[in-house]
């Protein structure tokens, strides 16, 4: 497989001029080693070197041989190119000798070419002059053109005056044209001069278009050809508008005109018109009213001209219902918020918001049978947008708050004027107690409520809190009047004549209003009423009741001073005297409904009870002896149990009476060991809480027989067992005042030190 010695000196020359050969041949050498190391390298397989040598040496002849075809082809290419490029070098030197034959001939020429210069320059001259000439009988009959133009016009032949008014206008652009062309400018001042009259002409036919798109509406009824000959003169500007701006080579004068755009100004001017203006509208409702009916009416027919009419006297393309519609849209919203911009009364605002949101969308409007489905103006957005309809809704409830407040005034004035009177208050078909107040009070709030329902729940809900609002301060005015009332009556009894029995319709009206309130409410499913309103309900019934039992009071007082006395304890009839007093107030409290009447009848035994008790703890009386106890016990008693047959005759249980304290106060009045009282003041306590050491030293004092050390060892046990208070206990003892002890008098008699 090596290479003898005469190969390697035959390849070294060209291993020297090939060094890429060198060293792809040392690769091959060392794969062949390789192969052959890999195959040979056991013993046994040198026996098949010879069958390996005669294969390896046909193939390399085959290869040689490929090798010697295919550069012998390659060799018979080059020559063939060779012999191409000799061929083209000669035709291209015999090209050279022609074109520089072709030269001197040109330089031989250049004489008469500057003739045939001077005769090009005399034909395009010849061939303006003859443009001239085809001009001139035009340019000669411009002035007679414009006079009969203008007759035209004022005959209305409107498309044969815009015939003519084309025709000048295009002869005038071809010269402008032509002179742009050559640069003429100077020129162009004398041609614009010559046809200054196109300029009235347009501006005199542009007037007559403009008046009738103007009147459109009405001519589309009466004479649709008119208006369908403006459109048709508009639409022919506008082609030459499109045209001239295509070419972009030359623009005339005046383009372009823009009719179309014109045309949609001048119908949507003509729409507004005088009617959107709000200077001429009348702010206070009926005006408004009668304002935007009439506008509800002619929008409605000039929609219904212009859906039947006017879209068949132009191009699809104008869109014409779909601008009138947006038209009619956008001027109506800018005129509300002309309108809103006024100082409006409740009625003007609720019809503005009525009209914007029901009234404009409804079928007697912009949903009008006649008008749908090519009117649709849900994709134009909202006459009033949210923030405008909040900030209208907001005014209207302001009105309607100045406008409850004026009432409420009124019917408290009237309310305070019927509390003098003199005749008892009008009774319910059950003989209770009453006046109109409430019936008055809940119909104007309610039906302010009802109003606001018919526009929007955010103006329902907005004039429900302010009903509220102004209930919740006419109760706290309501009660400033009872109070001013009861002022009036302190100072003369006889005034009002019948001063309880309206207090006691008060009672009932209030306990009206308390069950009514909650039926204001707009969602029936939720009629809770406000904590504010309840408490200034709670108020007004507690500061009615105080009224009554402070005269009460008043009738009870004389005969209370005159407890304990011995008189008294002899078997006086005071106590008689204070049922009758109850009795009487009692009869008059049966005219009002049976809450109220329980309520009263248990602050009535309360103020008797606390009363009763406060003329026990005057320190008016001691007992001197056994025997006055006795007397005192037996007397308290009496008087107790009167006291509580009579309220349960009234129909009070006797559980809930606090006269149980007057019992639990004998108890410890009739106990007759002192030496007990520790024990038995100590239940006394924890049945009734607020006792003070006050009230229990009182207690001792009127028994007469207690120590000292007893006295201390009760109220040391008191100080030993202080109480609470549970929530549900009914104060009494808190009520009642002691009074201050005297202080003795330790100095001697004589000068101060």
């Amino acid at each position: 497989m090596g290479m003898s010695s005469e190969e390697e000196r035959a390849l070294s020359p060209r291993d020297e001029e090939w060094p890429e050969a060198e060293k792809a041949e040392k690769l091959a050498r060392g794969a062949a080693l390789k192969w052959a190391s890999g195959v040979f390298y056991r013993p046994e397989k040198l026996e098949g070197l010879g069958q390996y040598r005669s294969r390896e040496t046909q193939r390399n002849s085959s290869i040689q041989s490929r090798l010697k075809s295919t550069v012998q082809s390659y060799l018979e290419g080059v020559g063939a190119g060779l012999e191409q490029l000799r061929s083209a070098a000669q035709e291209v030197q015999s090209v050279c000798q022609d074109l520089g034959a072709a030269r001197w001939a040109l330089l031989d020429s250049m004489d008469r070419f500057q003739g045939l210069q001077q005769m090009r320059a005399l034909m395009a001259e010849h061939v303006q002059l003859a443009s001239v000439v085809q001009v001139l009988p035009q340019l000669f009959s411009v002035q007679e053109v414009f006079s009969h133009t203008l007759q035209l016009l004022h005959g209305q032949h409107l498309l044969e005056a815009h015939a003519e008014l084309m025709m000048m206008e295009h002869l005038r652009d071809d010269i402008l044209s032509q002179l742009h062309l050559q640069g003429l400018s100077s020129a162009q001042t004398t041609v614009l001069s010559y046809f200054g009259g196109l300029q009235e002409l347009n501006e005199s036919l542009a007037k007559r278009l403009w008046d009738i798109v103007g009147n459109s509406l009405q001519l589309v009824r009466e004479d649709p050809v008119l208006f369908v000959t403006a459109v048709r003169i508009i639409e022919r500007e506008e082609k030459i508008d499109d045209t001239l701006l295509l070419e972009a080579t030359f623009l005339p004068p005046g383009r372009p005109k823009g009719w179309k755009q014109k045309f949609y100004q001048v119908l949507q001017e003509a729409i507004t018109g005088a009617r959107f203006h709000a200077t001429g509208v009348d702010a206070e409702g009926p005006g408004l009213a009668r304002h935007l009916a009439t506008l509800q009416k002619d929008i409605v027919s000039e929609l219904r001209v212009v859906k039947d009419l006017m879209v068949q006297c132009v191009p699809a393309h104008y869109n014409i219902l779909s601008v009138c519609t947006t038209t009619y849209h956008q001027a109506i919203t800018s005129h509300l918020q002309d309108i809103l911009r006024e100082d409006l009364d409740k009625q003007a605002l609720f019809l503005l918001l009525e009209w914007a949101l029901r009234v404009y969308h409804s079928p007697e409007m912009m949903g009008h049978p006649d008008l749908i489905p090519e009117v649709d103006v849900s994709a134009l957005g909202p006459l009033m947008s949210p923030e405008l309809v909040d900030q209208t809704e907001r005014k209207y409830v302001v009105k309607v708050k100045a406008s409850v407040l004026e009432w409420l005034q009124r019917t408290l004035e009237v309310e305070f004027k019927e509390w003098f009177r003199e005749e008892e208050p009008e009774r319910d078909h059950q003989g209770f107690f009453q006046s109109a107040l409430p019936v008055i009070v809940m119909q104007m709030l309610s039906e302010n409520i009802r109003v606001a329902s018919l526009i929007t729940d955010s103006l329902q809900q907005k004039v429900y809190t302010m009903a509220l609002e102004e209930l919740e301060a006419f109760l706290g005015r309501l009660r400033e009047a009872l109070v001013q009332c009861g002022k009036e009556h302190q100072k003369d009894r006889t005034v009002p004549k019948y001063y309880v029995s309206y207090l006691l319709a008060m009672l009932n009206n209030n306990l009206t209003l308390s069950s009514s309130v909650s039926s204001l409410h707009p969602d029936a499913a939720c009629r809770e009423v406000p904590a504010s309103l309840r408490a200034a309900l709670d108020r007004t019934q507690k500061k009615t009741c105080q009224l009554l039992l402070e005269e009460l009071l008043l009738d009870l007082q004389p005969l209370c001073l005159q407890l304990p006395s011995r008189k008294w304890l002899s078997g006086s009839q005071l106590v008689s005297s204070m049922c009758e007093v109850i009795d009487k107030y009692a009869k008059d409290f049966s005219h009002v409904r049976k809450p109220i009447f329980t309520l009263l009848l248990t602050e009535i035994e309360l103020l008797v009870a606390s009363q009763y008790l406060r003329a026990l703890m005057q320190k008016k009386m001691v007992c001197k002896s056994k025997e006055e106890r006795g007397q005192l016990c037996d007397r308290l008693l009496q008087d107790a149990t009167q006291l509580r047959e009579l309220f349960c005759g009234l129909g009070l249980d006797g559980s809930q009476q606090s006269l149980e304290a007057v019992f639990a106060l004998r108890e410890l009045i009739c106990l007759k060991d002192p030496a007990l009282l520790s024990l038995e003041v100590l239940g006394f306590i924890t049945k009734y809480p607020d006792v003070s050491d006050e009230h229990i030293s009182t207690l001792l004092d009127l028994r007469g027989d207690v120590s000292k050390e007893v006295r201390h060892m009760v109220l040391e046990m008191m100080a030993q067992h202080p109480q609470v208070l549970p929530e549900s206990y009914r104060p009494i003892f808190s009520t009642i005042l002691v009074p201050a002890p005297e202080l003795p008098f330790c100095l001697r008699k004589g000068k101060c030190a």
